[in-house]
């Protein structure tokens, strides 16, 4: 890719390890936004998520493209529409297990 081919696709992972698990499209997470975090994300705290995508932007920073498990709009997310796609990085999900998924950690 040539650097100033700035709208050119950037080669995403296919998996981010969070805590010693590779989380990949697919896996369940809870949402834990960071402090100074803006109200819708702070809003969707402790929800449980199930990662669409991994997003890589134009400064390497990578972001897990989630959809809440409880949206009602949940297929507009899937269909990347706005509104029921949430951003967030790998510091701010936990990684959920099969068992581990209801009620708040």
């Amino acid at each position: 890719m040539n650097e100033w081919d700035f709208l050119a696709e950037k080669p995403t992972p296919e998996s981010v390890r969070v805590f010693g698990v590779d989380l990949k499209k697919g896996d369940k997470v809870r949402l834990w936004p960071k402090k100074g975090a803006d109200i819708l994300d702070l809003a969707l705290k402790g929800q449980v998520a199930t990662i669409e995508s991994i997003e890589q932007d134009f400064d390497d920073n990578i972001h897990f493209a989630v959809l809440l498990d409880d949206d009602p709009g949940r297929d507009l997310g899937a269909l990347r529409q706005p509104g029921h796609r949430f951003f967030f990085s790998p510091e701010e999900v936990e990684p959920l297990t099969e068992g581990a998924q209801s009620g708040a950690a």
